[in-house]
């Protein structure tokens, strides 16, 4: 910091100083990071912090211990909305040691189990929307009780046990793969990039999804499924192998894979977007925004990320539906998207969106509140 001390003399400090100061010290930031890091300081607004300022801020703040702020800014939140689970980005040695790093995996996992068990009916709707609703000319309304009707109020949850099951080796394997992908950018340099965690994190995502896809299929197959056609899980999947094959567990692989980076980037640009904007605006004296606002940030990064990727999405379920419905004939992902704008125009490709938006709030909200809770009951200590 007494290189900080220097810059007084200029009368002020910006963020280029701060990034500068803190390279010369060997931890590299971006210059958003050392933005933050000036917001926490600056008082008048002027986006710069005078002496008197850099003085208030070290003695009504003081340093004590490095270790805890670090830990504090490095981990994220689980946030499970039923489409994508965001993982903590890395754990320590100390946690790794410890065995912390596998209860918060498990927290998270439970997290989102209990998160999608209570938005199961909507997701169940949101398919039936995709597969039935624009030939059979229904509303929510109508296709809400056309479920009702042929399997009682029980079959809402149709399909949602392998999408629980799913849940656990799903954050398992993108958690061991984004450690694995970022060893390959760490060879170089001692510090990630933002870009580079972001490539990690698309190839984690995508490995995850590559190994537990037949199940995401499986969900599918079971949510369309009337009433007795399948026993469980195994059953599904023996009829599926028999009489379409083993490729029948990757129908629909392409555009959900391609679907992935423009979630996972749009999602995350407009989450540190928002977030950042509320801090220079509202954030004067902290640069923590509180649970609430980050639950906000964090509703609304998904739904921009849902509105650009849902048309893969959809397609991605046409394209597994297709052996359920009689005479359909088998595209692939181009000819399902051309038929879909040619029969039911450019809006087709936000069918059944509605009941998906329905389900973010209460999708993080809950996802949220069981993360805390099993973090308290497995003994884990929030940073």
């Amino acid at each position: 910091m007494s290189r900080l001390l220097m810059c007084k003399e200029r009368g002020q400090i910006d963020a280029y100083e701060i990034q500068n100061t803190l390279s010369t010290l060997g931890i590299t930031i971006t210059l958003k990071q050392a933005e933050r890091i000036l917001l926490s300081m600056d008082t008048d607004g002027t986006i710069t912090v005078d002496w008197n300022e850099f003085r208030d801020h070290f003695i009504f703040n003081p340093l004590t211990n490095m270790e805890e702020i670090v830990e504090h800014w490095k981990h994220s939140t689980f946030l499970d909305i039923g489409e994508s689970l965001t993982i903590v980005d890395e754990f320590s040695e100390t946690e790794r040691t410890s065995g912390s790093w596998w209860r918060q995996l498990l927290a998270g996992a439970m997290a989102g189990a209990v998160s999608r068990t209570c938005t199961a009916p909507l997701d169940r709707l949101k398919i039936y929307m995709q597969v039935f609703a624009a030939k059979q000319r229904l509303n929510i309304i109508g296709v809400w009780m056309m479920m009702v009707r042929e399997g009682g109020y029980m079959s809402l949850w149709r399909g949602n046990g392998v999408n629980v099951l799913k849940i656990t080796p799903e954050t398992g394997i993108k958690f061991m793969a984004y450690e694995q992908y970022k060893r390959l950018f760490l060879s170089s340099h001692s510090t990630l990039k933002v870009h580079e965690r972001f490539v990690a994190g698309s190839l984690a995502g995508v490995t995850s999804q590559t190994l537990i896809y037949p199940m995401e299929v499986l969900k599918t197959r079971m949510g369309l499924g009337k009433s007795g056609q399948y026993m469980g899980i195994f059953d599904c999947a023996q009829k599926m192998f028999r009489t379409e094959g083993l490729r029948s567990f990757f129908k629909g692989y392409v555009p959900n894979v391609i679907g992935i980076i423009p979630y996972a980037g749009i999602d995350l640009a407009i989450y540190e977007t928002v977030k950042n904007r509320y801090l220079q605006i509202y954030g004067h004296n902290s640069t923590d925004p509180g649970v609430f606002v980050l639950l906000g940030c964090g509703t609304i990064s998904s739904t921009c990320g849902q509105l650009a990727s849902y048309p893969l999405a959809l397609v991605r379920t046409r394209m597994q539906a297709q052996a359920v419905i009689k005479n359909e004939p088998q595209l692939n992902m181009i000819e399902q998207f051309a038929r879909i704008v040619q029969g039911e125009g450019w809006s087709g490709l936000y069918r059944g969106i509605t009941p998906n938006f329905m389900k973010v709030i209460p999708a993080v909200s809950i996802s949220y509140v069981v993360y805390e809770y099993m973090k308290f009951f497995l003994g884990v200590t929030s940073k």
